[in-house]
């Protein structure tokens, strides 16, 4: 592989997981929807995913690629003491690895217009933002939000922290996603009405403009009969006859009793949106206690989050990110923060969780705020009153086990319908069975089709099937196994299940966890200790490098 001049390296970089896209089966009993629609724009489809987020990931990839309008994550943030098992360096290692392949599937799921943030600490941060350019490039980097987390004083620390970082990534370049997202509200503070103008309350805005234009500059009579020329270093904010009509438009305004420079009035609505800046105070945007009060209010008895979110974060990165409709993502889902945000704000929502917090709290509180019981966090602002839903999702289990003699075969809690719709997935065909035809589960084109059965098939069964798909239609047909030459029907392609995609993925691979505290101890006096595939090349090449050391 070609190296980049310029890249972040750790060890095990090169090793990838070989992800199992699997198929997501819904819970009609865990799924929860409004009694009635409340509005016009309420939406039924979210989803709620239980289950290894790198693999729920990969199981959206076919159907959401292209499709996701904002990612907002908050992932682990790699504190040290995570990692007493593991020699410096590799517990690093492992975390970027991990956040890598996230990433890599993130960056197909967003549209071209799409934005990343992730919230994330100094521990990792600096490692995160190469990551990132290397992912996503350098020129799509937007900015660094620094965001505050906390107002009190830590007096413990040798200099306490009291912010995080929000990287901000677009899909298609920083200049381009400018033109596509949305501005902050304004404030109307400093709106009266003195002088009783008809058109309502106004404030005054400078009529000077920074840097030298001939045209800009030119003499203004006050009305005290001073005359008047632009400030040091700048000229007037528009020519001479545009500033006549502003005077005949009864727009100027000269303070100081008509002595002072002329002002502009802007009258109340017309001050536009404010241009978000890398700066997120507490008072704007909520610290850590003001959603550590949210999800207390929402679980008085439960013990809360030690970092979550809160919803005016949440609503900053939604409201500049998307509007109305737009699909927003966040596979950390912890609390269900943003799911409760997008909700709120008449965005459709997709979130993965794995922890029990996914049925102890997520759950619950989505129900209130489809209920309109949650009035906490941005209700009021956004004048919520409940409404939608959302569908429970979990992931299949891995579509191959290996039996007592260690051959893989095909999963015993699978059914027909689960075979064809993750063979179909497998295959980059679209599930979708026809009532018409036994031998259409899916299609990757109008007249590209694929047939899966657990049958053996015999010479007769391949005829009758290529004479019924007929000429100008292709068929796919996955069996255990079949009797003759394929290769006599040109109108069909014959494999034969499992042995079709045992090379393809990991089978039997669940746990692709953040939680590096779950991850398998390194022993140096067991070389052989079994690990997941996705550390498989991380501790040789360590021993490696520490047998070489010995050695010199």
């Amino acid at each position: 592989m070609k190296k980049q001049k310029l890249e972040l390296t750790w060890i095990g970089k090169d090793v990838r997981p070989k992800l199992e896209p699997r198929i997501l089966l819904g819970d009609p009993e865990k799924s929860y929807h409004a009694k009635h629609r409340v509005t016009s724009a309420d939406f039924f489809d979210n989803q709620l995913i239980f289950g290894d987020n790198l693999l729920a990931l990969k199981a959206l990839e076919q159907e959401y690629t292209g499709k996701v309008k904002c990612v907002f994550i908050d992932p682990p943030y790699n504190t040290g003491s995570a990692f007493t098992h593991y020699d410096d360096g590799v517990e690093h290692s492992i975390w970027l690895s991990l956040m890598r392949d996230r990433l890599e599937i993130i960056r197909r799921l967003m549209s071209a217009d799409g934005s990343l943030w992730i919230t994330i600490d100094d521990n990792e941060a600096h490692y995160l933002k190469v990551i990132c350019d290397e992912i996503f490039g350098r020129a799509n980097f937007v900015a660094n939000i620094v965001w505050q987390k906390r107002t009190s004083r830590e007096n413990r620390a040798a200099i306490g922290s009291a912010h995080d970082h929000l990287l901000l990534y677009a899909k298609s370049g920083a200049l381009k996603w400018k033109d596509a997202r949305n501005t902050l509200p304004s404030n109307e503070d400093g709106f009266a009405n003195p002088d009783g103008d008809r058109r309502g309350p106004w404030r005054s805005i400078p009529f000077s403009a920074q840097g030298f234009r001939p045209n800009q500059m030119y003499d203004i009579i006050a009305p005290s009969g001073a005359v008047l020329a632009p400030p040091k270093g700048r000229c007037w904010a528009a020519t001479e006859p545009v500033f006549k009509q502003h005077v005949a438009d009864n727009r100027v305004y000269f303070p100081n009793n008509g002595t002072g420079r002329p002002r502009i009035k802007q009258f109340l609505g017309e001050q536009g949106g404010l241009v978000p800046m890398t700066w997120w105070d507490a008072s704007t945007f909520g610290d850590n206690e003001t959603s550590k009060k949210e999800i207390l209010a929402l679980f008085p008895d439960s013990e809360p989050f030690g970092t979550p979110k809160p919803e005016e974060l949440l609503r900053g990165v939604i409201h500049i990110a998307t509007n109305p409709g737009d699909l927003v993502l966040d596979s950390f889902a912890g609390s269900g923060t943003t799911g409760a945000v997008a909700h709120k704000m008449g965005r459709r929502w997709i979130m993965i969780e794995l922890g029990d917090h996914c049925h102890t709290h997520i759950i619950p509180r989505l129900k209130k705020v489809i209920d309109g019981e949650d009035q906490g966090g941005i209700s009021k602002a956004v004048n919520w009153q409940g409404g939608g839903g959302f569908r429970y999702y979990r992931l299949a289990p891995s579509l191959l086990q290996q039996d007592r003699w260690g051959q893989w075969i095909i999963n015993k809690d699978y059914n027909a319908e689960m075979l064809a719709a993750a063979i179909c997935k497998l295959e980059g065909f679209i599930y979708a069975p026809s009532d018409a035809h036994y031998w259409q589960h899916g299609k990757s084109t109008e007249n590209d089709f694929i047939y899966v059965t657990t049958q053996s098939l015999t010479p007769e069964q391949l005829q009758a099937l290529s004479d019924e798909v007929g000429e100008g239609r292709s068929l796919l047909v996955c069996c255990s196994a079949f009797r003759g030459d394929a290769n006599r029907y040109p109108n069909l392609t014959a494999k034969k299940i499992p042995k079709m995609v045992l090379s393809r993925c990991e089978w039997g691979h669940d746990d692709y966890s953040l939680n590096v505290e779950n991850l398998p101890m390194q022993e140096k006096a067991a070389p052989k200790q079994a690990v997941t595939p996705q550390q498989a090349g991380l501790f040789e090449e360590q021993r490696e490098k520490d047998s070489a050391e010995g050695a010199a």
